[in-house]
């Protein structure tokens, strides 16, 4: 396969991507998503380059299940070693993932400490040989890179973004935050923009990812005017809400019985595909995200909170009175 396959060159501009979250962006809600309110990009949860390479590796196989309905969709991996990191992205290449991507930028302490993650940054040449690594085990597919403005401090990005991007990247999604801040602070956008003239100044082709308070498609497009970035990633805004990246409806136009029908969907989703391997606990992080803003919403929430199954949940939502 050649890099003329890489999918991110067609994309229209400005592009528009769900952000990959652990524990919520799973093959049931972006079905969901994909249904209601496409975005141009997917990208799965992280998946350990480490564990597709052990004897662990069919307990992770679920995080890497997707559907056609989901292209183009890029698989995110984690990790430091860059002979896991190949065979790993081997695998994807072999799934028929449209892409790709190394995580350098999520803050938990537990990947942090382990060396993965937002670790990469502090030491940008074994980030640019797990990028190389990729690259040669992806057989052609566009390989890209999630990171952060740094560490410690937001400057770091005056550092490691020109150290990877002397790599082959297809695109790199920039939170603006650090790591040491985590969501404690407001999401710098300025740095953003930073990041777009770097990329120009090097002559890179990588697309550049503004990610970070994004809430609304109005706020993406905003960011881009105000930055230059080719593209923004969302994240939390998704949140009981399909309809993010649907041009043409917002949740708020659709009808509290139509939201619930859909909120009933995806947990017979969840069951279908991810109930051997996830407890049914992690779907009522979403039924909290559904059930908002209207009379009554937080009675509704705590019946739901009760629900052992799909079947609670559609007699919990028949019985409410509208």
């Amino acid at each position: 396969m050649s890099r003329l396959d890489n999918f991110w060159t067609k994309l229209p501009k400005p592009f528009l991507v769900l952000a990959p979250m652990a524990e919520v962006t799973d093959a049931a809600f972006r079905q969901i998503i994909a249904k209601y309110g496409k975005p141009d990009v997917f990208y799965t949860e992280f998946v350990s380059a480490d564990g597709l390479n052990s004897r662990g590796r069919d307990k992770l196989m679920i995080d890497l299940k997707f559907s056609r309905k989901e292209k183009p969709i890029v698989a995110q991996l984690f990790g430091h070693n860059p002979a896991t990191i190949k065979s790993a992205a081997q695998l994807c290449r072999q799934l028929g993932f449209s892409g790709v991507d190394l995580n350098m930028g999520c803050p938990e302490k537990s990947i942090c400490h382990s060396g993965h993650g937002a670790a990469m940054m502090k030491n940008p040449q074994l980030a640019r040989e797990v990028i190389r690594a990729a690259i040669e085990g992806a057989g052609g597919l566009p390989v890209s890179v999630k990171t952060r403005l740094g560490f410690y401090k937001k400057e770091e990005i005056e550092t490691f973004l020109p150290e990877i991007l002397k790599e082959d990247l297809a695109a790199v999604a920039i939170h603006a935050r650090t790591k040491k801040a985590m969501s404690k602070v407001p999401a710098d956008w300025s740095y953003i923009k930073r990041a777009v003239e770097i990329r120009n100044e090097q002559g890179s082709k990588a697309l550049i990812i503004g990610n970070g308070d994004v809430l609304t498609l109005a706020e993406a497009i905003t960011r881009v005017e105000e930055t230059g970035c080719d593209g923004v990633m969302i994240g939390r805004g998704i949140f009981g809400n399909p309809w993010l990246f649907n041009r043409q409806t917002q949740k708020a136009d659709v009808p509290l019985k139509k939201q619930f029908k859909v909120m009933l969907e995806h947990t017979k989703l969840f069951e279908k595909y991810l109930l051997d391997y996830k407890k049914f606990e992690v779907m009522k992080k979403h039924f909290k995200a559904y059930v908002s803003g209207f009379d009554g919403a937080k009675e509704l929430r705590a019946k739901l909170m009760t629900a052992e199954n799909s079947q609670d949940i559609k007699r919990i939502i028949k019985a409410y009175k509208y």
